[in-house]
């Protein structure tokens, strides 16, 4: 394919899978020759850029009254004029937007009228749930008005159920799997961790509602698990407070370790004896494909959508229904018999693989 060029419009790159997606994307098609931006709109940068990826900031600065009603055409037509003199009369090829807020800016940007939408998360359990009555029929009309009649890319084939099951009629609409580098991640999980050599079950994600850390505690503690459970993410000090206090409570605080970020969380991966899904929502879970590449078995509740499109065959034993006591058992069954794992099973989330399919939409 000759040289194109592609853009990933993104809100911001804190440390988050979404985030790491757009990166993996991005480096793998900056090597294979493509002119490839990352269009940031804030600047929040908990990731180096990779080599031969472009970065361009387009940070809102205005502070004036009815910020925020004017927020979504104003950072529309801000994103439109850095785009027009970033890339002049050049023609973008593909251009892909990245999580729910971005989406909404570029559904209003002149620029951008023919992006791809990648949803990164489920759209009913993730933005209507919590939501009733006329709160939830605005958000559903904003979904609706945002994404109808757009091209959109799932990350999961049942992903594509929520869409039509939320009201949107997409013009053009694919499931592609989210990328993973299984040789630079089985590469990197090779560095020292802090914890080798100790039992640990581990848990990556934000501190935030829908990890649901208060479900993965209570079936910590019912599991009857002697080891360590690892938490590696970041949050608001609110959230991890009350992490700490429910664990107290559990009398297992002795047991819980607070790991904070890591830039690197593939050595924890391949440290741990297994790794726990603890969510009520996801869009796919890329820390499952993850720990199965550092070769650690997997335990998940079964979300809407994402893990059982992951764990099939025989890693269909690490899938739980949504509370605390099944997560438990899921548990001990994992780790009283794990689960072999195949490069089979791990081949349709290889990063080649999922390039391919997304250079497929120029």
């Amino acid at each position: 394919m000759s040289r194109k060029t592609i853009l990933f419009v993104i809100d911001g790159l804190p440390g988050g899978g979404a985030e790491r997606v757009v990166l993996t994307l991005a480096e793998e098609m900056a090597r294979l020759g493509h002119d490839v931006t990352i269009a940031s709109l804030s600047p929040q940068l908990d990731y180096a850029i990779p080599d031969g990826v472009h970065y361009l900031l387009v940070e809102d600065r205005y502070r004036g009254p009815l910020r925020r009603q004017t927020e979504i055409i104003r950072r529309a037509r801000q994103l439109d004029a850095a785009l027009h003199k970033y890339y002049a009369d050049r023609r973008i090829n593909l251009a892909i937007s990245n999580l729910p807020k971005t989406d909404r800016i570029v559904a209003a940007s002149a620029r951008l009228s023919d992006a791809w939408f990648c949803l990164h998360c489920a759209l009913t359990a993730g933005q209507l749930q919590e939501r009733n009555g006329f709160r939830r029929w605005l958000k559903q009309r904003q979904l609706i008005r945002t994404y109808n009649g757009r091209k959109l890319i799932t990350v999961c084939r049942a992903l594509q159920n929520d869409v039509i099951n939320c009201g949107i009629r997409p013009s053009q609409m694919v499931a592609i799997y989210n990328p993973f580098d299984l040789k630079k991640i089985q590469q990197l999980a090779q560095d020292s961790c802090p914890l080798d050599g100790q039992d640990f079950l581990l848990h990556v994600g934000r501190f935030n509602q829908q990890k649901r850390h208060d479900r993965l505690l209570e079936a910590f503690q019912l599991s009857g698990y002697a080891g360590k459970l690892v938490l590696l993410g970041q949050g608001n000090p609110e959230d991890i407070n009350s992490v700490r206090l429910q664990a107290q409570t559990l009398g297992i605080a002795d047991q819980v370790v607070y790991a904070g970020f890591s830039d690197n969380p593939y050595t924890y991966m391949r440290a741990a004896q297994a790794l726990v899904l603890s969510s009520d929502y996801e869009g796919f879970g890329n820390v499952l494909v993850e720990a199965l590449a550092c070769g650690t078995p997997v335990i998940s509740t079964d979300c809407p959508v994402g893990p059982a499109e992951i764990l099939t065959g025989m890693q269909a034993a690490g899938l739980s229904s949504l509370d605390s006591a099944a997560l438990a058992t899921a548990m001990r069954r994992v780790l009283d018999s794990p689960p072999g794992i195949t490069s089979e099973q791990l081949a349709p989330f290889m990063l080649q693989t999922v390039v391919n399919h997304y250079l497929s939409l120029i």
